[in-house]
């Protein structure tokens, strides 16, 4: 399970949102929702803020 998009989902908020909160296409907010690529390590500390989590959040699966 892809952790943005599952907090994307949690936050009430869209892959349009986060595109044009960090200035990037929907396409690139879409791939990294679909695990076809990967955002930075910086590019998750920013999302990470805008979706008001913890970086670790993004990181971790919440399967224990």
């Amino acid at each position: 399970m892809n952790r943005i998009k599952v907090t994307l989902v949690e936050k009430q908020k869209t892959n349009r949102w986060l595109a044009e909160q960090m200035g990037k296409s929907e396409n690139t907010i879409s791939r990294w929702c679909s695990n076809k690529s990967q955002p930075s390590i910086a590019q998750l500390q920013e999302i990470a803020i805008l979706l008001d989590v913890d970086v670790r959040i993004l990181l971790k699966s919440q399967k224990e």
